[in-house]
């Protein structure tokens, strides 16, 4: 992938699908999809459940409203457009395959740094043409990067050894895409954000809210999902 690729550098960070193409060199990949598939997964999985990522289809009747998920425990299956895709893609490549959001973000970024030296932050963001609350997918659009999924993959970068804020500037083991992430984290007041920006105001409108009341907590998870043979764990 050449330059696309951040080569030289440990931490990186890159948006979706391609992202996950572009960075499949990394030891690890974070998997990011805040709104709602990795704040579900870690529900779950703090519970001391697993969940099986699989194709999220309209008419399945499953939800991956992470209030509906705080007592689950076992086995689940959760459905989604974004975050379980980007799951199946990063196994594919052979790296560890880690899942992100706001609450577990520090928990994730220690076991990263445990399982290799090169790190790839992948944010999910959401797709033009989607509309899950009601009639599903018209056509899956291009990409619609998010301000949550960036705000939850720099947490998980600000929190990665090595990438502290030094000043103004990151070390230099992190990338310009990833340095500005985790920037933009500190920076910025997160639940004002997320509760604020198009994904929350979504849910909120269509009464959501407990949903994002969830995923906007930071740090309250010491939960790090891992996925094994096709589950989160």
């Amino acid at each position: 992938m050449g330059v696309f690729s951040q080569e030289g550098y440990q931490l990186k960070l890159e948006w979706g699908p391609e992202g996950v193409n572009a960075l499949r060199d990394c030891d690890v990949l974070v998997v990011v999809d805040v709104l709602s598939f990795t704040t579900s997964v870690d529900l779950v999985v703090g519970n001391g459940g697993q969940v099986r990522p699989s194709r999220w289809k309209p008419s399945s009747g499953k939800t991956l409203r992470p209030a509906s998920l705080v007592d689950a425990t076992g086995l689940v299956e959760l459905p989604s457009p974004n975050g379980s895709n980007l799951c199946f893609l990063a196994a594919e490549t052979g790296a560890h395959v880690l899942a992100a959001c706001l609450r577990n973000a520090s928990a994730v970024a220690a076991r990263a740094a445990e399982l290799g030296e090169t790190i790839g932050v992948i944010p999910g963001g959401e797709r033009w043409g989607l509309d899950i609350l009601n009639s599903g997918p018209r056509e899956f659009g291009p990409l619609r990067p998010c301000v949550e999924d960036y705000l939850g993959a720099g947490a998980v970068l600000a929190a990665l050894p090595g990438s502290a804020l030094s000043g103004s500037a990151l070390s230099g083991r992190a990338s310009p895409e990833a340095q500005l992430a985790a920037a933009a984290f500190t920076g910025t007041d997160v639940v004002t954000a997320v509760r604020e920006c198009g994904s929350g105001r979504e849910l909120i409108e269509n009464g959501h809210a407990a949903d994002v009341d969830l995923a906007v907590q930071v740090d309250v998870s010491g939960a790090v999902p891992v996925l094994v043979e096709g589950v989160l764990r």
